[in-house]
């Protein structure tokens, strides 16, 4: 019945509707959250909570309050451990997006806030991935080194920290730009595309 039917967002998730946030013990928590309750339909977003509201864990699921309800019983449902549901986002702040890269002719190097990922362009190669003092750093490093890009498991889903999603911003980017370069490519040489 349309009367009951979800309606299609026309503007940005809380530009005009008061939001909350999940609240997490374990960033891998809010990153299985974030999952979760994007495969299910609903518009969120990772966030920074307030200082007085971090505990262990520097993101957040934000959320238009109205949803919380549904949400809940989804990341339940799906064995999500939650900490706490908070009414009030104010203080918030949005998870660092900005990237910047750089070209280095062989290689192309792209920076996601204190995350960085190097790849041969001609191969996808992965040569280094720095920065960051998260622990588990060093593991997604000997992950991912020496492998494709296009091989390889997004950072996001083997990191359990900030870190490790700084660092799928930008894997997800180096990506992008290599599938632009190889459309161009072949656009230019076989005529397909």
């Amino acid at each position: 019945m349309a009367l009951f039917a979800r309606k299609d967002r026309k503007t940005a998730p809380g530009a005009d509707e008061a939001l909350g946030l999940f609240l997490f013990d374990a960033v891998n928590d809010a990153l299985s959250a974030e999952r979760v309750l994007k495969a299910a339909g609903y518009e969120v977003s990772l966030v920074a909570p307030p200082a007085h509201l971090r505990a262990g864990c520097d993101l957040s699921v934000a959320l238009p309050r109205v949803e919380h309800i549904g949400a809940e019983r989804e990341l339940i449902d799906a064995g999500v451990p939650l900490r706490e549901w908070v009414a009030d986002a104010e203080g918030t702040a949005e998870v660092c997006d900005l990237v910047t890269s750089v070209d280095f002719g062989q290689w192309l190097m792209v920076r996601a806030g204190n995350m960085k990922i190097v790849v041969e362009k001609d191969t996808g190669l992965i040569v280094n991935t720095s920065g960051g003092g998260c622990p588990d750093i060093p593991y997604l490093n000997l992950a991912l080194v020496g492998k494709r890009v296009d091989e390889v498991p997004r950072p996001k889903d083997l990191g359990y920290t900030l870190c490790g999603l700084m660092l799928d911003r930008a894997y997800q980017e180096v990506r992008a730009q290599l599938d632009a370069r190889e459309m161009e490519t072949v656009g230019v040489g076989g005529g397909a595309v």
